[in-house]
């Protein structure tokens, strides 16, 4: 059977913050004619001017780091993404250089230190308590389904990694998934239900790594091998709310997936997989269970109200 997708509505990309700093900034060194115009905004009533717009300008220089994609990145590339003046952004880069936020490792380019990495970990902490409680509900929900949980990989955020799974007392190697399956086939992004439903919510500069990314080798018949309809089926996804595959990842399982969001962001995805004897088409009552399984993890993740707040 060939390919069939699936899935969500995703979150608007974001714009290019506007400055607080000016109301035009000089153009970015070595890009001519790069002028950025920006409007000098009157702060909110009651809010703390000077506090907060730092603060502000911080996070957003953080985040482009992130959005940017690549190892490193200089002032004038960040400035130009964010919107700040130049001058402003290298600032802040070396005070962060001073709270271990930021390091140089070249000659006027910057990365995120490694401690970046801990305060997500510190952040994600305790979030998925509870996770094997939903997923054995959904495999009860959809009569012995196999339920998988998939997350970004912590260490690469173009890849997935299975961290729970509810199969009952299934022999997966029984079932004919090998740890080839798991290492080389079911962590691309672009193969399976699961995989494009992490991708479709991803920033564009990881959507192209991965579109770039040859189709692993072991992957099923169903797999995407054409980049165009794999990116059409990205915005079924968004659409949708879920996936459905079909011999993606491998030959006689079919399956569906939906996306896992903690505050506007991509974390993962719940899976449900069956045979294709048994599942030629994902029913409409499994298509909801995962749906609701992915919510309720999602939930998992939401803020949670200040404490001492009425």
């Amino acid at each position: 059977m060939g390919n069939s997708t699936t899935a969500s509505g995703a979150p608007a990309p974001a714009a290019a913050p506007a400055s607080a700093s000016g109301t035009a900034a000089p153009a970015t060194p070595g890009r001519p004619g790069s002028t950025r115009r920006m409007t000098k905004k009157a702060p909110a009533a009651g809010s703390r001017a000077s506090g907060s717009g730092h603060a502000e300008r911080v996070f957003l220089v953080q985040t482009a780091f992130a959005e940017l994609g690549g190892s490193a990145h200089g002032p004038g590339e960040i400035a130009e993404f964010t919107g700040l003046d130049d001058s402003v952004v290298y600032r802040i880069l070396q005070s962060g250089i001073y709270q271990r936020i930021f390091e140089r490792v070249d000659r006027g380019l910057y990365r995120l230190r490694t401690s970046a990495a801990q305060l997500a970990f510190t952040a994600l902490d305790h979030r998925l308590d509870g996770a094997q409680s939903v997923l054995r509900d959904l495999r009860a929900a959809t009569d012995g389904g196999l339920a998988f949980l998939y997350m970004v990989a912590p260490f690469s955020g173009a890849q997935r990694q299975c961290v729970d799974m509810a199969v009952g007392d299934s022999d997966l190697a029984e079932l004919g998934m090998t740890p080839r399956d798991v290492l080389s086939v079911t962590r691309s992004l672009r193969t399976g239900a699961s995989g494009r439903t992490i991708l479709a919510y991803l920033p564009e500069v990881l959507q192209q790594r991965v579109l770039a990314e040859p189709v692993p080798d072991q992957a099923g018949p169903g797999v995407y091998r054409d980049n165009d309809a794999l990116v059409e089926s990205l915005a079924e996804v968004r659409d949708l709310g879920h996936a459905l595959g079909y011999e993606e990842c491998m030959a006689g399982w079919n399956s569906c997936a939906a996306p896992i969001m903690w505050d506007g962001s991509i974390m993962g995805a719940v899976l449900l997989l069956k045979l294709k004897s048994v599942m030629p088409v994902a029913p409409d009552n499994v298509i909801e269970a995962t749906k609701e399984a992915a919510a309720e993890l999602s939930r998992y993740g939401a803020a949670r109200p200040d404490i001492g707040r009425d």
